[in-house]
């Protein structure tokens, strides 16, 4: 009997890599194709539709999840040396770039402490849109509406230029 189950599931292993390899080549082209085109990128537009906002009260953590819509662009992407900028509403500052398989990292340290990244899959939302993720790691003790005042995630999409 333990021959038997032994020797079914040796069959079945090679049967479903025989059958389900088509399928995994077909998935493997489309990743390259889609990461080759994100390595290409001269430039990147977000946007974000949904937020994630943490906070403290009374010594305890919390999240607020809202709709949000904001943008974020980059330029001048250069993998290899590892630069962008970013382009925002205060200006262009620099970003550090670091691609690893299948993530598209981008990090911004203001002069004034916070930390920005954006990350960008190598995973299509809709044909020619990248899943991407932006978090801003920021604190002030007075919270003002329309501002950066509390720790804050965003999911999203962003397009690829050259």
């Amino acid at each position: 009997m333990r021959a038997f189950q032994i020797v079914a599931c040796a069959a079945g292993l090679l049967l479903n890599s025989t059958c389900a390899a088509p399928v995994r080549a077909q998935t493997g082209a489309q990743s390259l194709a889609l990461e080759k085109k994100l390595l290409a990128a001269k430039t990147l537009k977000c946007k974000f539709s949904t937020m994630a906002t943490g906070d403290w009260e009374a010594g305890k953590t919390k999240a607020t999840v809202a709709a949000s819509k904001i943008e974020v662009a980059f330029s001048s992407i250069d993998i290899d040396e590892g630069t962008a900028e970013a382009d925002g509403g205060y200006g262009t500052t620099f970003i550090s770039v670091k691609y690893s398989h299948g993530y598209l990292h981008f990090m911004q340290i203001s002069d004034s402490g916070p930390l920005y990244l954006t990350t960008v899959l190598t995973i299509e939302t809709t044909p020619g849109h990248f899943k991407a993720i932006h978090t801003r790691h920021e604190f002030t003790p007075v919270a003002l509406p329309g501002f950066t005042s509390r720790p804050e995630m965003y999911v999203g999409e962003c397009v690829a230029g050259s």
